[in-house]
Parts: structure tokens; C-alpha cells; sequence
């Protein structure tokens, strides 16, 4: 029996010896290859990064806001410079529907925050100016950088409110 034994052990190491042989193993270079990249070779086209400021002028008082990166902000831009006519709603935002409609991907904001800049469906932008709590879903553009202020220049009613990007 124990020759048996030793037979097949004998069989066993010979078969996982031989099963890996040099010629099996795949070369580095065969396997790896460089990953592809939608970035030009030549780029030295000037400043390509994305805009992340904008200016936002209420009632000729200038903020600053800070952008998201998305399909929605990068459409967005396009339209500026911008001015409307932004109406109250429930003493906490403004809005205002735009000419066109943009890329939604709205998801529901638990806690809307002083400053915050959303799309509201596929056109209407909002902007508010106290922080609450929400059950809607938006869009996020961006946020006002300081919202200092922001509440008493919005105050109550209707307000003329310019986006433009930063030095332009």
C-alpha cells in the first residue's frame, strides 16, 4: 500500500512540475500595455483647465462661487455671461428659468446650505440663501464662496442677479 502511495505522490509532484513550463509563462511586455489616454500629446495649447469660479453680481454686489465638475456646470458656462431676473420663493432661495434646458443629475440634498447654486429640473436655476433641511432633488452647481451678507442683499422679492466667468 505504501508503494501505491508512493506512486502517486511520485505521479502527482511530476505532473505539477512539468505543468509550468518557461515557454507558459507570458512575458511582461505581452501582458501589460499602456494604458490608453484621451489627453492629447501635444498640450501646449495654452490653459485648458476648466473654469471653477464664477462671479455672481446680485444687485451689483459681486460673489464669488465655486463650481462642480459636471456635464451640468460645463453647459452651464456656455450661457454666460448671464443676467436675469431672479423671483423669491419661500423666503430661503431665488429662481429663475433659463432659455434652455441643460443635462440634469439630480439627487436628493438632505440639507440645502447658505450659498448653494442648483438646477431644479432641467432649467431652472436656484440659488440659496438660508440653510434647511429638503426632500427635493437638484442638480448641484456650485456654492457662493462667502456667504456673508448673502441673506440681506437677496432680501425680500425679485433681484437682478449677473454670472459671468471670473475676468471676464
Amino acid at each position: 500500500m505504501k508503494i501505491v502511495s508512493f506512486k502517486y505522490c511520485l505521479i502527482a509532484g511530476l505532473l505539477f512540475f512539468t505543468a509550468c513550463s518557461p515557454d507558459d509563462i507570458p512575458d511582461i511586455d505581452e501582458t501589460i500595455s499602456p494604458p490608453s489616454s484621451n489627453v492629447p500629446e501635444d498640450n501646449d495649447d495654452g490653459d485648458c483647465s476648466p473654469v471653477k469660479q464664477i462671479v455672481v453680481t446680485i444687485n451689483k454686489t459681486p460673489f464669488t462661487a465655486t463650481l462642480e465638475n459636471n456635464e451640468t456646470v460645463r453647459e452651464f458656462l456656455d450661457l454666460l455671461p448671464l443676467t436675469v431676473d431672479m423671483t423669491e420663493l419661500n423666503g430661503n432661495e431665488k429662481y429663475c428659468y433659463l432659455p434652455q434646458s441643460l443635462p440634469v443629475d439630480s439627487r436628493q440634498i438632505d440639507v440645502i446650505q447658505t450659498g448653494d447654486l442648483m438646477l431644479y429640473g432641467s432649467n431652472c436655476i436656484v440659488l440659496f440663501y438660508q440653510t434647511f433641511s429638503s426632500s427635493y432633488s437638484y442638480t448641484r452647481l456650485g456654492r457662493i464662496d462667502h456667504t456673508t451678507g448673502l441673506k440681506d442683499i437677496l432680501g425680500q422679492g425679485n433681484v437682478t442677479v449677473n454670472f459671468h466667468i471670473v475676468n471676464q
